[in-house]
């Protein structure tokens, strides 16, 4: 099972390195006002590695935030969906909640109140669940909550 799970993997990692290095008919051909495709394939993978690090910085905190409250199943901070249900746990709001983060602006208002509560479940000032809107700050809160004593 193990090997054939490698191959699937390496066959994977060799149709992505294809699709990235052979250029389209056009790739490299520059037009008038036009940026090549391969610039704008560069920054796409630059804009991925970027969302992934930020999806493992922030699914490690929230981790690390769920065994320091002793909350159930830490490992759904991994998952998309599940995620929420972690962070609506820890901050001891009904599950209910979730169809509350799909109505547009009643999602930022939801989500500060599931931060303040899971601030004041790591004993810290309910404040800190406000700086998730503030833009720089809202990648230092998850961290903070996480690793600070």
């Amino acid at each position: 099972m193990k090997a054939r799970s490698k191959m699937l993997f390496r066959m994977g990692l060799l149709l992505t390195m294809a699709a990235i290095l052979i250029p389209a008919n056009q790739a490299f051909a520059q037009r008038n006002g036009q940026i090549p495709g391969a610039l704008m394939g560069g920054f796409f993978l630059i804009f991925c590695i970027v969302a992934l690090i930020a999806y493992v910085y922030h699914a490690l905190a929230l981790q690390a935030i769920a065994a320091k409250t002793n909350t159930e199943n830490p490992w759904f901070a991994w998952i998309p969906i599940l995620n929420l249900i972690l962070m609506l746990n820890i901050a001891k709001k009904p599950i209910w909640w979730i169809i509350l983060c799909l109505i547009p602006f009643v999602n930022i208002v939801i989500l500060i109140i599931v931060w303040m509560g899971i601030a004041e479940a790591r004993n810290k000032p309910n404040w800190w669940g406000i700086l998730i809107i503030v833009p720089v700050a809202n990648l230092i809160v998850p961290g903070y909550l996480a690793w600070a004593d």
